[in-house]
């Protein structure tokens, strides 16, 4: 049986930079959803929903502000605990094409277009970066569409691209995106990983690769990755691990072994420890908010 997720036809115009929509609820009700077109979305009054991005699942705080430019990534917000009755939603979408190479690279853009890349992740900012632009938000929904608004948005996404500990929600082999290294060494590494994760990785092997020591080659790993190699290998079986949950019918045992890890219990104790559930229940978390067709 093929399953499929629902992909939203955003009401974006290809006349239209911007397309805002603020709304007031009592509950989250909309499936876990997916689009092509970027989207900033604003959560006020909602401390106790759950916020799915990806492989991500959290529970979120009074303030949410999420970046996603991941091309189709899988997101959701529902109810979860959530006992507030006045919910504020602004929702804002943009075309991956608003920003072409040619206006993108220019070096005042370099922040932002650093910023999009790790949102194919999806991106969440911090509370202080929320309020640094809150009123600026709340600015786009007062006055007629056009120029200036445009103008705003655009001071928001440079206000956000300065935000120093902006976190990535998905893991980059559950949203398909490409790594995004300024190293070459790293972006080599990265690659063999991607290509052999469902095999023993071995140091002496990946730091061969760079021609470095395995003791040299450890460190420059992490001041570059900011992970160690044992946590980011884990992290890209993990992803992939969890998209064959959600897009198979395999079970845990099967994806286990198939995505490199060598013993069930040990997987399940990390798959908790990093997602906070069993892969059993990252399961049900994902078909309770899959729509079939």
């Amino acid at each position: 049986m093929n399953k499929h997720i629902i992909t939203e036809i955003s009401p974006l115009s290809e006349k239209d930079c911007l397309f805002i929509v603020e709304r007031y609820k009592t509950e989250f009700t909309y499936p876990l959803h997916n689009h092509k077109e970027y989207e900033l979305n604003f959560v006020e009054n909602g401390a106790g929903v759950r916020r799915i991005v990806g492989d991500s699942v959290e529970e979120i705080g009074d303030y949410d502000l999420v970046l996603l430019c991941g091309d189709n990534l899988e997101h959701v917000w529902e109810q979860g605990s959530c006992q507030s009755k006045q919910i504020r939603e602004i929702t804002i979408q943009f075309s991956p094409d608003l920003f072409s190479n040619n206006f993108i690279d220019k070096k005042q853009f370099t922040s932002i277009r650093k910023m999009l890349d790790r949102a194919q992740k999806g991106l969440s900012f911090p509370l202080h970066a929320v309020m640094k632009v809150y009123s600026t938000i709340d600015s786009l929904l007062k006055g007629e569409p056009g120029f200036y608004q445009f103008v705003k948005f655009l001071i928001i996404l440079y206000e956000l691209s300065i935000c120093d500990d902006a976190r990535t929600l998905s893991s980059s082999s559950f949203a398909r995106s490409k790594t995004a290294s300024d190293s070459r060494r790293v972006q080599k590494v990265e690659e063999y990983i991607n290509l052999h994760y469902t095999e023993e990785i071995r140091l002496s092997q990946l730091a061969e690769l760079t021609d470095m020591t395995p003791v040299s080659f450890s460190r420059f790993f992490k001041l570059r990755t900011g992970k160690s190699l044992s946590d980011y290998i884990i992290d890209i079986r993990l992803g992939h691990a969890t998209r064959q949950l959600v897009d198979s019918m395999k079970t845990v045992a099967e994806i286990c072994y198939e995505c490199g890890f060598n013993n069930l219990s040990n997987f399940n104790r990390i798959f908790k420890k990093k997602k906070g559930c069993s892969p059993k229940e990252f399961r049900e978390i994902y078909y309770k908010k899959k729509v079939f067709v």
